[in-house]
């Protein structure tokens, strides 16, 4: 696939329940209370259990996978949380590429995720791919 500057990456969805995000937490060692316990999320000022940061950099990750094709690798992804996302609240991470190096070939992408009420932008973040 020939990949070019300023060419869209497809756009990933998902929507963590809050089963996902009780089950996250546990694999992920994450037991802060603001993901799983609706009170205790609401005492400390959001409006119910959050996504975890490192479910961000997993979507990431999907949607960088997700482009590279079959056979393709994943290098690096990084991301800055902007906006808390809400169990139940559907998540869209899409974007551009970046940057090509024809010499390794390596493709930078800039990725953004979007969710919850108003379309907010919930983190971005770059991933850097070699295309299958």
């Amino acid at each position: 696939m020939r990949v070019h500057t300023g060419q869209p990456v497809p756009p990933v969805e998902f929507t963590p329940d809050a089963v996902t995000l009780l089950r996250f937490g546990a694999v992920t060692r994450n037991a802060h209370r603001i993901h799983y316990d609706t009170g205790f999320a609401r005492s400390e000022g959001l409006d119910g259990p959050v996504v975890m940061a490192q479910l961000h950099g997993c979507l990431m990750h999907r949607a960088a996978r997700s482009f590279a094709g079959p056979g393709g690798q994943v290098l690096e992804v990084g991301w800055r949380n902007r906006a808390p996302a809400l169990a139940g609240e559907r998540l869209v991470v899409s974007g551009t590429v970046g940057e090509v190096d024809p010499e390794t070939g390596r493709v930078t992408l800039e990725l953004v995720e979007h969710g919850g009420q108003g379309d907010v932008v919930c983190c971005r973040g770059t991933a850097v791919v070699l295309m299958g």
